[in-house]
């Protein structure tokens, strides 16, 4: 892996700077397969106020990757449950997602971990050791596919 990667926790001051990173990169890979509602449902959650708020109520964890000061990926976490995960496509298939995945492992030790995968993202996740729960829904216009793994 490149040495002028940075892991760590997410410093609070810089949620603006991993919002729109995730903001970008969901617009880039998975706003084209969803509709108009789902992409408007995604945006109405990720804002500044409303993920600052809980990461200050503890309900999310943040880690993230930065090259030369730049973030570049981003997991956002509860427990055994990953909410956000995304990567600058400039740096998929770097090992990035997995770096981030290993930290929230070994920060929360949870005996299974689950994620409701966007469409462009089932085979990363499969790659990462997830398996399909269960059948492709879509809620408020967002697709996802339930996946788990197993510790």
């Amino acid at each position: 892996m490149n040495k002028q990667y940075v892991f760590g926790q997410l410093e609070l001051e810089r949620l603006d700077e991993a919002l729109t990173l995730i903001r970008n990169v969901f617009y880039e890979y998975e706003a084209p397969e969803y509709s108009d509602e789902g992409v408007e449902e995604f945006m109405r959650f990720l804002t500044l106020e409303n993920y600052r708020d809980m990461i200050k109520q503890d309900k999310i964890h943040f880690w993230t990757c930065e090259n030369n000061g730049k973030t570049i990926g981003v997991l956002g976490a509860r427990f055994d449950r990953i909410n956000l995960l995304f990567v600058n496509g400039h740096y998929h298939r770097k090992g990035i997602a997995r770096r981030l995945l290993e930290m929230m492992i070994e920060h929360f030790n949870p005996a299974e971990i689950t994620v409701n995968s966007s469409p462009y993202a089932v085979e990363a996740y499969r790659k990462l050791g997830f398996i399909i729960t269960d059948t492709e829904k879509t809620k408020n216009g967002i697709r996802f596919t339930p996946m788990k793994r197993i510790l």
